[in-house]
């Protein structure tokens, strides 16, 4: 499995998802709030499905 998703990417998505969970568990918003569990989970791997699709990566290159 290949990472594909950089930092600020990946805290992005962990802030997104953590927040929708968040106002979903509080009753701000309804039940799709919980579509927030994917942000979270790419975030938290560090790979996204839909990136190596579409042939996005947002991960510095590394140096050799």
């Amino acid at each position: 499995m290949k990472l594909n998703v950089g930092g600020l990417d990946r805290g992005l998505r962990v802030i997104v998802g953590l927040g929708l969970i968040a106002a979903t568990a509080t009753g701000t918003i309804g039940l799709w709030g919980w579509i927030g569990v994917v942000p979270l989970l790419t975030g938290a791997v560090g790979m996204c499905p839909l990136y190596s699709i579409i042939g996005l990566n947002t991960c510095p290159m590394k140096k050799t």
